[in-house]
Protein backbone atom coordinates (compact mmCIF):
# COMPACT_ATOMS: atom_id res chain seq x y z
CA UNK A 1 0.00 0.00 0.00
CA UNK A 2 1.33 3.92 -0.38
CA UNK A 3 0.29 4.60 2.49
CA UNK A 4 -1.04 7.83 1.57
CA UNK A 5 -4.63 8.58 2.53
CA UNK A 6 -7.86 10.65 0.87
CA UNK A 7 -7.42 14.26 2.11
CA UNK A 8 -10.09 17.07 1.50
CA UNK A 9 -9.43 19.81 -0.89
CA UNK A 10 -9.37 22.37 1.83
CA UNK A 11 -6.36 20.41 3.60
CA UNK A 12 -4.77 19.99 0.64
CA UNK A 13 -5.31 24.34 0.10
CA UNK A 14 -3.67 24.41 3.29
CA UNK A 15 -1.19 22.36 2.81
CA UNK A 16 -0.28 24.06 -0.04
CA UNK A 17 0.01 27.41 1.28
CA UNK A 18 1.75 26.13 4.35
CA UNK A 19 4.35 24.86 1.60
CA UNK A 20 5.26 28.41 0.30
CA UNK A 21 4.98 30.07 3.46
CA UNK A 22 8.20 27.31 4.06
CA UNK A 23 9.49 28.68 1.39
CA UNK A 24 9.60 32.05 2.37
CA UNK A 25 11.07 30.89 6.44
CA UNK A 26 13.81 29.59 4.62
CA UNK A 27 14.10 33.14 2.30
CA UNK A 28 14.05 34.68 6.02
CA UNK A 29 16.37 32.16 7.50
CA UNK A 30 19.35 33.69 5.24
CA UNK A 31 20.92 37.30 4.61
CA UNK A 32 19.88 39.65 4.78
CA UNK A 33 17.38 38.56 7.51
CA UNK A 34 19.31 36.44 9.32
CA UNK A 35 16.18 34.50 11.28
CA UNK A 36 18.79 31.11 11.43
CA UNK A 37 16.59 29.59 13.43
CA UNK A 38 13.45 29.30 11.27
CA UNK A 39 15.31 27.16 8.62
CA UNK A 40 14.35 23.68 10.50
CA UNK A 41 11.35 24.96 11.00
CA UNK A 42 10.50 25.74 7.38
CA UNK A 43 11.71 21.69 7.07
CA UNK A 44 9.53 20.11 10.21
CA UNK A 45 6.86 22.09 8.27
CA UNK A 46 7.47 20.50 4.78
CA UNK A 47 8.26 16.80 6.78
CA UNK A 48 4.95 16.99 8.83
CA UNK A 49 2.68 16.23 6.43
CA UNK A 50 3.98 13.92 3.71
CA UNK A 51 3.45 10.67 4.89
CA UNK A 52 -0.51 11.61 4.03
CA UNK A 53 0.69 11.82 0.50
CA UNK A 54 0.88 10.46 -2.31
CA UNK A 55 3.71 10.62 -4.61
CA UNK A 56 2.36 12.76 -6.93
CA UNK A 57 1.08 15.17 -3.99
CA UNK A 58 4.08 15.15 -2.22
CA UNK A 59 6.01 16.56 -5.71
CA UNK A 60 3.14 19.38 -5.85
CA UNK A 61 4.14 20.07 -1.99
CA UNK A 62 7.50 20.21 -3.11
CA UNK A 63 7.23 22.70 -5.72
CA UNK A 64 4.65 25.05 -3.42
CA UNK A 65 7.72 25.29 -1.45
CA UNK A 66 10.23 25.94 -4.33
CA UNK A 67 7.66 28.77 -5.18
CA UNK A 68 7.70 30.24 -1.83
CA UNK A 69 11.60 29.90 -1.68
CA UNK A 70 12.36 31.15 -5.03
CA UNK A 71 9.95 33.78 -5.19
CA UNK A 72 10.78 35.43 -2.50
CA UNK A 73 14.55 34.67 -2.01
CA UNK A 74 15.89 35.29 -5.76
CA UNK A 75 13.54 38.24 -6.46
CA UNK A 76 16.59 40.12 -7.71
CA UNK A 77 16.39 38.33 -10.79
CA UNK A 78 13.90 40.33 -12.22
CA UNK A 79 16.19 43.49 -11.73
CA UNK A 80 18.46 41.87 -13.50
CA UNK A 81 15.97 41.56 -15.91
CA UNK A 82 14.02 44.68 -16.27
CA UNK A 83 16.50 47.30 -14.78
CA UNK A 84 19.53 46.00 -17.13
CA UNK A 85 17.44 43.89 -19.62
CA UNK A 86 15.93 46.45 -21.52
CA UNK A 87 12.90 44.44 -20.74
CA UNK A 88 9.16 45.42 -20.18
CA UNK A 89 7.19 44.90 -16.79
CA UNK A 90 5.12 42.12 -18.24
CA UNK A 91 7.82 40.10 -20.02
CA UNK A 92 10.19 40.90 -16.91
CA UNK A 93 7.66 39.52 -14.53
CA UNK A 94 6.95 36.07 -17.06
CA UNK A 95 10.71 35.29 -17.46
CA UNK A 96 10.72 35.81 -13.47
CA UNK A 97 8.42 33.64 -13.30
CA UNK A 98 9.65 31.22 -15.17
CA UNK A 99 12.64 30.84 -13.57
CA UNK A 100 11.10 30.60 -9.99
CA UNK A 101 9.05 27.67 -11.42
CA UNK A 102 11.50 25.56 -13.37
CA UNK A 103 13.94 26.20 -9.96
CA UNK A 104 10.73 24.68 -7.97
CA UNK A 105 10.88 21.92 -9.91
CA UNK A 106 13.98 20.70 -8.06
CA UNK A 107 11.99 20.41 -4.73
CA UNK A 108 8.75 18.88 -6.83
CA UNK A 109 11.51 15.50 -7.72
CA UNK A 110 13.16 15.83 -4.49
CA UNK A 111 9.86 15.20 -2.41
CA UNK A 112 8.00 12.85 -5.31
CA UNK A 113 10.85 10.22 -4.65
CA UNK A 114 11.24 10.74 -1.35
CA UNK A 115 7.86 9.90 -0.87
CA UNK A 116 7.87 7.09 -3.33
CA UNK A 117 10.48 5.07 -2.03
CA UNK A 118 10.25 5.97 1.40
CA UNK A 119 8.20 4.59 4.17
CA UNK A 120 7.22 4.87 7.91
CA UNK A 121 10.52 3.05 8.60
CA UNK A 122 13.40 5.54 9.83
CA UNK A 123 11.65 8.34 7.61
CA UNK A 124 13.40 11.24 9.49
CA UNK A 125 16.49 10.09 8.10
CA UNK A 126 15.60 9.39 4.53
CA UNK A 127 13.86 12.90 4.07
CA UNK A 128 17.02 14.65 5.56
CA UNK A 129 19.07 12.61 3.16
CA UNK A 130 16.87 12.98 0.12
CA UNK A 131 17.02 16.85 0.80
CA UNK A 132 20.85 16.70 0.55
CA UNK A 133 20.79 14.80 -2.37
CA UNK A 134 18.59 17.22 -4.03
CA UNK A 135 20.79 19.91 -3.24
CA UNK A 136 23.41 18.10 -4.77
CA UNK A 137 21.51 17.62 -8.17
CA UNK A 138 20.60 21.30 -8.28
CA UNK A 139 24.11 22.51 -7.92
CA UNK A 140 25.37 20.56 -10.79
CA UNK A 141 22.03 19.70 -13.02
CA UNK A 142 22.43 22.43 -16.18
CA UNK A 143 25.22 24.52 -15.15
CA UNK A 144 23.64 24.37 -11.16
CA UNK A 145 22.20 26.86 -9.17
CA UNK A 146 23.21 26.33 -5.49
CA UNK A 147 21.38 29.95 -4.29
CA UNK A 148 19.65 29.32 -0.60
CA UNK A 149 20.65 25.99 0.26
CA UNK A 150 19.06 25.06 3.57
CA UNK A 151 22.50 25.48 5.63
CA UNK A 152 23.65 28.62 3.68
CA UNK A 153 21.48 30.85 6.81
CA UNK A 154 23.40 29.17 9.39
CA UNK A 155 26.90 30.68 9.14
CA UNK A 156 26.09 32.74 12.72
CA UNK A 157 24.11 29.89 14.29
CA UNK A 158 25.31 27.18 16.49
CA UNK A 159 25.17 25.06 14.23
CA UNK A 160 28.38 26.59 12.25
CA UNK A 161 31.19 24.77 13.92
CA UNK A 162 30.00 21.93 11.42
CA UNK A 163 30.71 24.12 8.48
CA UNK A 164 34.57 23.12 8.61
CA UNK A 165 33.91 19.79 8.72
CA UNK A 166 31.55 18.95 6.31
CA UNK A 167 30.48 21.95 4.52
CA UNK A 168 26.76 23.68 3.13
CA UNK A 169 25.42 20.28 2.40
CA UNK A 170 26.59 19.13 6.19
CA UNK A 171 24.34 21.70 7.44
CA UNK A 172 21.53 21.25 5.24
CA UNK A 173 21.66 17.53 6.23
CA UNK A 174 21.51 18.85 10.02
CA UNK A 175 19.10 21.58 9.58
CA UNK A 176 17.01 18.65 7.77
CA UNK A 177 17.40 16.68 10.51
CA UNK A 178 16.51 19.30 13.10
CA UNK A 179 13.02 20.17 11.16
CA UNK A 180 12.09 15.98 11.15
CA UNK A 181 13.25 15.27 14.64
CA UNK A 182 11.51 18.22 16.13
CA UNK A 183 8.16 16.87 14.66
CA UNK A 184 8.76 13.39 15.97
CA UNK A 185 9.31 15.29 19.57
CA UNK A 186 6.32 17.13 18.88
CA UNK A 187 4.90 13.68 18.16
CA UNK A 188 5.61 12.50 21.68
CA UNK A 189 7.94 10.56 20.23
CA UNK A 190 10.56 10.81 22.39
CA UNK A 191 13.44 8.95 20.92
CA UNK A 192 14.40 11.81 18.60
CA UNK A 193 15.03 13.67 21.39
CA UNK A 194 18.56 12.54 21.94
CA UNK A 195 19.99 13.04 18.54
CA UNK A 196 17.60 16.74 18.15
CA UNK A 197 20.24 17.35 21.28
CA UNK A 198 23.48 16.05 20.08
CA UNK A 199 23.25 17.74 16.76
CA UNK A 200 23.34 21.09 18.22
CA UNK A 201 25.62 20.23 21.81
CA UNK A 202 28.30 18.42 19.17
CA UNK A 203 29.81 21.81 17.91
CA UNK A 204 30.08 22.97 21.25
CA UNK A 205 33.54 20.88 21.72
CA UNK A 206 34.58 20.99 18.00
CA UNK A 207 37.72 23.23 17.30
CA UNK A 208 36.93 26.96 16.88
CA UNK A 209 39.96 27.37 14.27
CA UNK A 210 41.22 24.05 12.11
CA UNK A 211 43.94 26.45 10.60
CA UNK A 212 46.59 28.61 11.10
CA UNK A 213 48.31 31.80 10.63
CA UNK A 214 50.91 31.74 8.11
CA UNK A 215 53.16 34.85 7.90
CA UNK A 216 52.46 38.42 8.56
CA UNK A 217 49.15 40.14 7.79
CA UNK A 218 48.10 41.90 4.59
CA UNK A 219 47.79 45.67 4.20
CA UNK A 220 45.17 45.38 1.33
CA UNK A 221 43.09 47.94 -0.40
CA UNK A 222 39.76 47.12 -2.44
CA UNK A 223 38.40 49.68 -5.01
CA UNK A 224 34.98 49.97 -5.27
CA UNK A 225 33.90 52.41 -7.57
CA UNK A 226 30.52 52.24 -8.08
CA UNK A 227 29.69 52.75 -11.88
CA UNK A 228 26.70 52.76 -13.48
CA UNK A 229 25.69 49.95 -15.25
CA UNK A 230 23.63 51.27 -17.88
CA UNK A 231 26.28 53.05 -19.83
CA UNK A 232 29.21 50.67 -18.58
CA UNK A 233 29.76 48.91 -21.35
CA UNK A 234 29.72 52.29 -23.96
CA UNK A 235 32.53 54.41 -24.69
CA UNK A 236 31.60 57.44 -21.72
CA UNK A 237 31.04 54.48 -19.34
CA UNK A 238 35.07 53.42 -20.21
CA UNK A 239 36.14 56.87 -19.74
CA UNK A 240 34.37 57.13 -16.11
CA UNK A 241 35.64 54.00 -15.08
CA UNK A 242 39.56 54.61 -16.04
CA UNK A 243 39.30 58.38 -14.14
CA UNK A 244 37.35 56.81 -11.41
CA UNK A 245 39.78 53.96 -10.53
CA UNK A 246 43.13 56.13 -11.61
CA UNK A 247 41.70 58.48 -9.37
CA UNK A 248 40.87 56.09 -6.17
CA UNK A 249 44.34 54.42 -6.89
CA UNK A 250 46.13 58.20 -6.68
CA UNK A 251 44.47 58.52 -3.44
CA UNK A 252 46.30 55.19 -1.64
CA UNK A 253 48.77 55.32 1.46
CA UNK A 254 52.14 54.02 0.79
CA UNK A 255 52.37 51.09 3.19
CA UNK A 256 49.98 48.24 1.50
CA UNK A 257 51.35 45.17 -0.17
CA UNK A 258 47.92 45.11 -2.59
CA UNK A 259 45.33 46.69 -4.08
CA UNK A 260 42.38 45.13 -5.53
CA UNK A 261 40.18 46.18 -8.44
CA UNK A 262 36.95 44.43 -9.21
CA UNK A 263 35.25 42.14 -11.96
CA UNK A 264 35.80 43.92 -14.86
CA UNK A 265 36.72 47.17 -13.04
CA UNK A 266 37.26 48.95 -16.88
CA UNK A 267 34.85 47.25 -18.99
CA UNK A 268 37.60 46.88 -22.00
CA UNK A 269 39.70 43.91 -22.84
CA UNK A 270 43.24 43.71 -21.54
CA UNK A 271 45.14 44.70 -24.52
CA UNK A 272 42.79 48.11 -24.71
CA UNK A 273 43.40 48.55 -20.50
CA UNK A 274 47.05 47.77 -20.73
CA UNK A 275 48.15 51.77 -21.09
CA UNK A 276 45.44 52.59 -17.96
CA UNK A 277 47.24 49.75 -15.98
CA UNK A 278 49.99 50.59 -16.89
CA UNK A 279 49.43 54.41 -15.52
CA UNK A 280 47.87 52.51 -12.38
CA UNK A 281 51.16 50.52 -11.56
CA UNK A 282 53.18 53.96 -11.86
CA UNK A 283 50.87 55.29 -9.03
CA UNK A 284 51.65 53.05 -6.47
CA UNK A 285 55.08 52.04 -4.50
CA UNK A 286 56.88 49.12 -6.93
CA UNK A 287 56.68 46.42 -3.44
CA UNK A 288 52.79 47.11 -3.68
CA UNK A 289 50.83 44.47 -6.20
CA UNK A 290 47.82 45.62 -8.20
CA UNK A 291 45.15 42.46 -8.97
CA UNK A 292 42.44 43.48 -11.31
CA UNK A 293 39.06 41.94 -12.80
CA UNK A 294 39.49 41.88 -16.63
CA UNK A 295 38.03 40.40 -19.45
CA UNK A 296 41.05 38.75 -21.98
CA UNK A 297 40.98 37.35 -25.34
CA UNK A 298 43.39 34.35 -26.51
CA UNK A 299 45.05 34.04 -30.00
CA UNK A 300 41.91 32.26 -31.13
CA UNK A 301 39.82 34.73 -30.18
CA UNK A 302 38.33 33.70 -27.12
CA UNK A 303 37.23 35.59 -24.52
CA UNK A 304 37.93 35.00 -20.82
CA UNK A 305 36.26 36.68 -17.46
CA UNK A 306 39.64 36.71 -15.25
CA UNK A 307 41.70 37.89 -12.70
CA UNK A 308 45.52 39.08 -13.44
CA UNK A 309 48.29 40.18 -11.42
CA UNK A 310 49.55 44.29 -13.82
CA UNK A 311 52.52 43.33 -14.84
CA UNK A 312 52.46 39.63 -14.48
CA UNK A 313 51.80 37.03 -17.37
CA UNK A 314 49.61 34.76 -14.66
CA UNK A 315 46.06 34.57 -15.09
CA UNK A 316 42.76 32.86 -13.34
CA UNK A 317 39.88 32.40 -15.94
CA UNK A 318 36.35 32.18 -14.88
CA UNK A 319 35.77 28.51 -15.09
CA UNK A 320 32.10 28.28 -13.96
CA UNK A 321 29.76 31.16 -16.05
CA UNK A 322 26.81 32.27 -15.83
CA UNK A 323 23.95 31.11 -18.49
CA UNK A 324 21.96 34.65 -19.79
CA UNK A 325 25.22 36.74 -18.17
CA UNK A 326 27.69 35.20 -19.73
CA UNK A 327 27.12 32.98 -22.19
CA UNK A 328 23.72 32.42 -24.14
CA UNK A 329 22.46 28.81 -23.92
CA UNK A 330 21.16 28.24 -27.45
CA UNK A 331 22.17 31.08 -28.73
CA UNK A 332 21.21 30.70 -32.75
CA UNK A 333 17.71 30.46 -31.41
CA UNK A 334 17.55 32.86 -29.05
CA UNK A 335 20.03 35.81 -29.93
CA UNK A 336 18.15 38.98 -30.83
CA UNK A 337 14.71 37.55 -29.83
CA UNK A 338 14.38 40.24 -27.01
CA UNK A 339 16.89 43.04 -25.99
CA UNK A 340 17.26 40.48 -22.41
CA UNK A 341 19.29 38.10 -24.73
CA UNK A 342 21.75 40.73 -26.11
CA UNK A 343 24.73 40.43 -23.87
CA UNK A 344 26.52 43.54 -23.45
CA UNK A 345 30.09 42.02 -23.44
CA UNK A 346 31.35 38.86 -25.74
CA UNK A 347 30.12 35.44 -25.22
CA UNK A 348 32.70 34.33 -22.58
CA UNK A 349 34.56 31.12 -22.23
CA UNK A 350 35.13 28.98 -19.42
CA UNK A 351 38.98 28.68 -18.15
CA UNK A 352 40.50 25.38 -17.49
CA UNK A 353 39.88 22.77 -14.72
CA UNK A 354 42.61 22.86 -13.21
CA UNK A 355 44.16 26.02 -12.36
CA UNK A 356 46.33 27.29 -9.97
CA UNK A 357 46.23 30.11 -7.39
CA UNK A 358 47.54 33.43 -8.11
CA UNK A 359 51.45 33.79 -6.12
CA UNK A 360 50.60 38.07 -5.36
CA UNK A 361 52.59 40.29 -2.81
CA UNK A 362 54.40 36.51 -1.57
CA UNK A 363 50.96 35.04 -1.11
CA UNK A 364 48.90 32.72 -2.86
CA UNK A 365 45.37 33.66 -3.28
CA UNK A 366 43.15 31.11 -4.46
CA UNK A 367 40.46 32.77 -6.93
CA UNK A 368 36.82 32.41 -7.51
CA UNK A 369 35.30 35.28 -9.61
CA UNK A 370 31.60 36.39 -8.95
CA UNK A 371 28.98 33.56 -9.27
CA UNK A 372 32.26 31.06 -8.31
CA UNK A 373 31.58 31.77 -4.80
CA UNK A 374 28.62 30.15 -4.30
CA UNK A 375 30.18 26.65 -5.52
CA UNK A 376 31.67 25.18 -2.31
CA UNK A 377 33.73 22.37 -3.73
CA UNK A 378 35.18 24.72 -6.49
CA UNK A 379 36.44 26.97 -3.84
CA UNK A 380 37.33 24.23 -1.32
CA UNK A 381 39.89 23.11 -4.54
CA UNK A 382 41.86 26.69 -5.00
CA UNK A 383 41.63 26.39 -0.91
CA UNK A 384 43.98 23.32 -0.66
CA UNK A 385 46.70 25.39 -2.04
CA UNK A 386 46.54 29.34 -0.95
CA UNK A 387 46.34 30.79 1.88
CA UNK A 388 44.16 33.43 1.02
CA UNK A 389 40.62 33.49 -0.96
CA UNK A 390 39.98 36.40 -3.49
CA UNK A 391 36.93 36.77 -5.07
CA UNK A 392 36.20 39.97 -7.34
CA UNK A 393 32.61 40.50 -8.21
CA UNK A 394 30.68 43.00 -10.40
CA UNK A 395 26.67 42.88 -7.98
CA UNK A 396 26.03 45.90 -9.84
CA UNK A 397 23.14 43.66 -11.69
CA UNK A 398 21.21 42.84 -8.44
CA UNK A 399 20.24 46.67 -8.10
CA UNK A 400 18.79 47.61 -4.65
CA UNK A 401 18.13 44.06 -3.80
CA UNK A 402 18.47 41.06 -1.18
CA UNK A 403 21.08 39.43 -3.58
CA UNK A 404 24.07 40.90 -2.71
CA UNK A 405 23.97 40.62 0.78
CA UNK A 406 22.67 37.04 0.05
CA UNK A 407 26.24 36.59 -2.20
CA UNK A 408 28.07 38.46 0.83
CA UNK A 409 26.74 35.74 3.22
CA UNK A 410 27.78 32.83 1.24
CA UNK A 411 31.29 34.09 0.97
CA UNK A 412 31.08 34.16 4.42
CA UNK A 413 30.38 30.37 4.30
CA UNK A 414 33.62 30.12 1.85
CA UNK A 415 35.63 31.27 4.84
CA UNK A 416 34.26 29.22 7.37
CA UNK A 417 34.77 26.06 6.01
CA UNK A 418 38.17 26.45 4.44
CA UNK A 419 39.52 28.07 7.43
CA UNK A 420 40.94 30.88 5.13
CA UNK A 421 40.22 34.83 4.94
CA UNK A 422 38.17 36.03 2.21
CA UNK A 423 38.87 38.96 0.08
CA UNK A 424 35.67 40.34 -1.43
CA UNK A 425 36.40 43.46 -3.82
CA UNK A 426 33.00 44.33 -5.68
CA UNK A 427 31.42 47.20 -8.31
CA UNK A 428 29.15 48.29 -5.46
CA UNK A 429 28.71 46.31 -2.55
CA UNK A 430 29.17 44.55 -0.67
CA UNK A 431 33.16 45.07 -0.51
CA UNK A 432 34.42 43.30 2.33
CA UNK A 433 37.25 41.46 4.70
CA UNK A 434 36.32 38.18 6.12
CA UNK A 435 38.52 36.08 8.55
CA UNK A 436 38.75 32.67 8.55
CA UNK A 437 35.58 31.67 10.62
CA UNK A 438 33.64 33.73 8.60
CA UNK A 439 33.10 36.99 10.56
CA UNK A 440 33.49 40.39 8.98
CA UNK A 441 36.65 42.50 9.43
CA UNK A 442 35.87 45.19 7.42
CA UNK A 443 32.61 46.40 5.13
CA UNK A 444 32.56 48.93 2.65
CA UNK A 445 29.27 50.93 2.25
CA UNK A 446 27.24 49.80 -0.94
CA UNK A 447 26.08 51.81 -3.96
CA UNK A 448 29.16 54.56 -3.08
CA UNK A 449 32.43 55.23 -4.55
CA UNK A 450 34.64 53.44 -1.78
CA UNK A 451 38.38 52.53 -0.69
CA UNK A 452 38.35 49.62 1.82
CA UNK A 453 41.72 49.21 3.59
CA UNK A 454 42.19 46.74 6.23
CA UNK A 455 44.84 43.58 7.45
CA UNK A 456 44.58 39.98 6.00
CA UNK A 457 46.16 37.00 7.74
CA UNK A 458 47.36 34.24 5.19
CA UNK A 459 46.36 30.77 6.83
CA UNK A 460 47.69 27.35 6.72
CA UNK A 461 46.37 24.20 7.28
CA UNK A 462 43.27 22.73 5.75
CA UNK A 463 39.84 21.97 7.00
CA UNK A 464 38.36 18.60 7.04
CA UNK A 465 35.93 20.20 4.27
CA UNK A 466 38.87 21.76 2.12
CA UNK A 467 40.19 18.07 2.18
CA UNK A 468 37.83 15.94 1.13
CA UNK A 469 34.89 18.58 -0.73
CA UNK A 470 31.56 17.45 -0.26
CA UNK A 471 31.62 13.55 -1.45
CA UNK A 472 31.57 12.60 2.50
CA UNK A 473 28.43 14.24 3.01
CA UNK A 474 26.78 13.48 -0.40
CA UNK A 475 27.47 9.26 0.16
CA UNK A 476 26.13 9.34 3.44
CA UNK A 477 23.02 11.34 2.53
CA UNK A 478 22.24 8.46 0.11
CA UNK A 479 22.80 5.86 2.85
CA UNK A 480 20.47 7.85 4.38
CA UNK A 481 17.52 6.82 2.35
CA UNK A 482 18.02 2.89 2.02
CA UNK A 483 16.78 2.22 5.62
CA UNK A 484 13.30 3.61 4.26
CA UNK A 485 13.07 2.23 1.48
CA UNK A 486 10.12 0.02 0.12
CA UNK A 487 10.45 -3.05 -1.34
CA UNK A 488 8.12 -3.36 -4.66
CA UNK A 489 6.98 -6.90 -3.59
CA UNK A 490 5.39 -5.04 -0.30
CA UNK A 491 3.28 -2.48 -2.43
CA UNK A 492 0.09 -3.67 -3.65
CA UNK A 493 -0.51 -2.96 -7.18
Amino acid sequence: MDGSMTISPSRRALGSLSAVAAGVLTTLSAAPFGLWWLAPVAAGLLYAGLHRLSPRQAAWRGWCYGLGLFGSGTSWVYVSIHDYGYTGVPLALALTGLFVAALALFFAVTLGLYRRLAGPRLSVLSFAGAWVLGEALRTWLFTGFPWLLLGSGQVDSPLAAWAPIGGVYLLSLIVALTGALGVEVLRRSWLALPPLAALWLVPLALPAQWTAPAGDPLRVALLQGNLPQLIKWTPEGQRVAANTYLSLTASLDDDLDLVIWPEAALPMLEEQARPILERARTLLPPDTALVTGILQRDGAGRFYNSVIEVGDEDAYRKRHLVPFGEYLPLESLLRGAIAFFDLPMPTMTPGPDAQSPLRVAGTRLGNAICYEIIYADLVARQARRSAAILTVSNDTWFGASIGPLQHLQMARLRALENGRPVIRATSNGVTALIDSRGRITARAPQFQEAVLTGEVVPRQGLTPFSRTGSWPVWAPAALLVLPGLRLRRHREP
